[in-house]
């Protein structure tokens, strides 16, 4: 929804009167809840009349002007959404304009979408072009009325203050669906406008855009269906395929009864959760449902974005985050598939957004209020921070509560696609998230366990696996501070035991210093290099796994002492003192299942170093 909706010549007249602007902030505080930038405001108050301008002395008056319109499902806003009717066609016609008051700009060295602008410190912004092609390719992929319609939305960056000379690089990326212009090309910018808008009224076409569903529209679940899998890909057993069915039944039912109906699905690591989430989203996608997948875990998401998206950059908008349904339409999905659902929060309260914008809902009610079918996959162990609160008591209560029908299927029965059911059962008994104390590792044929005498050991041995083609990673428990890297873009080497050193993963989606960006730590080779943590490991899985348990959890006497003051990590360090030792449990059980052929361990403790060593008396094998 836009803050503000009028048609151009009545913005043309406000733009001024001070108070237009004033009243623009005080939708945005209502909208936001949170004041407007001092350079938000003034990019108002110099482009908004530009374009005004622009508009009138095309003949344009009566088209619809859609203000900071917010696109569907996400905070991201455009500048401004043109509304009217081809004046070919007559059919509904869009033009989303990107407003920038950018006087010089180029392109960063290197790249062809990225600039640097004259008075932003250097900082690369994304080429305006780029921008404004991204919007038009959202605005239509999630909304239903535009889905078929192929030239309905197209996109203008209007760059007022700039001459052509001054931003000639700029214009290196040719862009059917999007175009650049200047005060320079102002004459052009009106002759463009010409041939995508009517001087007819827009206030139809503006209603008709507002009014319509927002969901995947049919052309990207096609594509997203092609991209995802192409239809036998992935083969489901045993409780897997009972699952999808169910999910496919109640999709099928859904629009023909009132019952709602919720599916949870849990399982250990390696059970096939996300192997059966990606199924549905290739089966329904090909039947013609809307659906989205969305996780609580950004290098989860960014992962399967960057995975699926190799070769259509359209399919990653359908893998979102739990905190993007806080005002999604009711039933507005067909179905929603909740992935690594015990990363669902309390509250769904977004970065930056003020108390008085949450829905008043729970963030399990909002996901299970958002599609007609909602699935949850989840594994109950692996709640690792406070506030996260994903179980099955909690969906079926949220669930029930609002008159649904509850499906679980427990794929906690089946083996893994890979590692062992039996390490699986060791770790629970080691950990105490299974009655009955730690027990001897028994050997077997398709899972291998060993104690490293050093972290050196436990580095060659892995390296050796991740030369012979074996991916392997290092984990550790957040015991040592983590530091941004240095000027020249080298690590430090924050992870110390003696003599041994080791980064940790980066933390940002920057790669620097020859190392992979923080989602793609568990999956880029070489991320070998860097220790990982909890916030990298969670949702991924390699063949080999090192976990290096830290000080703050040590085995003293006959059982575990959770240590607060040896850990790192601010956020668990906040948990009440009952929360605290079972948080740092479970984020040791998520890091020692992330093997699927063999797991090496190392304490830096010596009596809990011994205790492991007394469970595993397999020495490690020195070689791949």
């Amino acid at each position: 929804m836009p803050l503000l909706r009028m048609s151009a010549g009545a913005l043309f007249e406000r733009c001024n009167d001070g108070a237009f602007f004033e009243r623009l902030a005080q939708k945005y505080r209502s909208a936001l809840f949170q004041h407007p930038a001092p350079s938000e405001r003034r990019s108002w108050e110099n482009s908004l009349p530009a374009l005004a301008e622009v508009l009138c002395d095309a003949g344009l008056d009566d088209v619809e002007v859609l203000i900071e319109h917010q696109l569907p499902l996400t905070s991201l806003r455009a500048d401004v959404v043109l509304a009217g009717s081809h004046p070919a066609t007559g059919r509904p016609s869009y033009v989303i304009v990107e407003l920038k008051q950018w006087s010089e700009a180029r392109l960063l060295p290197g790249t062809d979408n990225l600039c640097l602008v004259r008075g932003m410190d250097n900082r690369p912004a994304l080429h305006p072009v780029a921008q404004v092609r991204r919007y038009c390719d959202y605005l239509q992929d999630f909304t239903n009325v535009l889905t078929d319609q192929e030239d309905a939305v197209a996109g203008v960056a209007y760059l007022h203050y700039a001459a052509d000379r001054d931003v000639s690089e700029l214009f290196k990326l040719p862009d059917a669906r999007a175009q650049l212009f200047t005060d320079t090309s102002r004459g052009e910018l009106i002759q463009y406008l010409q041939t995508r808008l009517s001087a007819l009224e827009g206030s139809p076409e503006g209603d008709f855009l507002l009014t319509s569903p927002q969901a995947p529209g049919r052309q990207l679940m096609r594509a997203a269906a092609a991209e995802i899998i192409d239809g036998g890909e992935f083969l489901l057993m045993d409780e897997q395929e009972v699952a999808a069915r169910l999910v496919k039944r109640a999709a099928d039912l859904s629009r023909q009864s009132d019952q709602k109906e919720v599916i949870v699905i849990s399982g250990g690591p390696g059970s096939g959760k996300s192997v059966i989430a990606l199924h549905l989203m290739g089966h329904l996608g090909r039947n013609g449902r809307s659906v989205v997948h969305a996780t609580g875990s950004k290098s989860f998401t960014t992962t399967l974005r960057h995975v699926v998206g190799t070769r259509n950059g359209r399919i990653p908008k359908l893998f979102r985050y739990f905190l993007d349904f806080t005002s999604a339409e009711r039933n507005g999905l067909d179905v929603l598939i909740c992935d690594e659902a015990h990363r669902i929060r309390q509250r769904a309260l977004g970065q930056g957004t003020h108390a008085g914008n949450r829905s008043g809902r729970s963030q399990v009610e909002e996901l299970i209020d958002a599609a007609r079918v909602p699935v949850f996959l989840l594994d109950e162990h692996q709640v690792v921070r406070p506030g996260e609160m994903g179980s099955v008591k909690t969906i079926h209560e949220a669930a029930h509560a609002r008159g649904c029908v509850v499906r679980h299927v427990d794929l906690n029965s089946q083996f893994r696609y890979g590692g062992s059911r039996a390490y699986e059962h060791w770790v629970l008994r080691l950990l105490g998230l299974e009655p009955g104390g730690p027990i001897q590792w028994q050997t077997e044929g398709n899972f291998e366990l060993f104690v490293a005498e050093s972290p050196q050991e436990m580095e060659k041995y892995l390296r050796g696996q991740q030369e012979s083609g074996r991916t392997s990673r290092m984990t550790a428990g957040f015991c040592w501070p983590w530091s941004d890297p240095r000027i020249d873009g080298s690590l430090v080497d924050d992870v110390v035991i003696g003599g041994w050193r080791r980064p940790w993963n980066l933390r940002g989606e920057r790669a620097v210093g020859g190392a992979p960006v923080s989602s793609l730590w568990a999956t880029d080779p070489s991320g070998f290099e860097q220790i990982g943590c909890i916030y990298t490991a969670q949702g991924f899985e390699y063949a080999w796994n090192g976990v290096i348990f830290g000080p703050d959890l040590v085995w003293r006497g006959n059982g575990w002492r959770a240590v607060r003051e040896e850990s790192k990590d601010h956020t668990v360090k906040k948990a009440a003192p009952d929360a605290f030792g079972r948080l740092i449990r479970n984020t040791y059980k998520v890091l020692l299942t992330r093997g699927l052929t063999g797991t090496v361990l190392y304490s830096t403790d010596p009596e809990t170093q011994a205790k492991l060593a007394s469970l595993v008396p397999t020495g490690i094998k020195q070689g791949p």
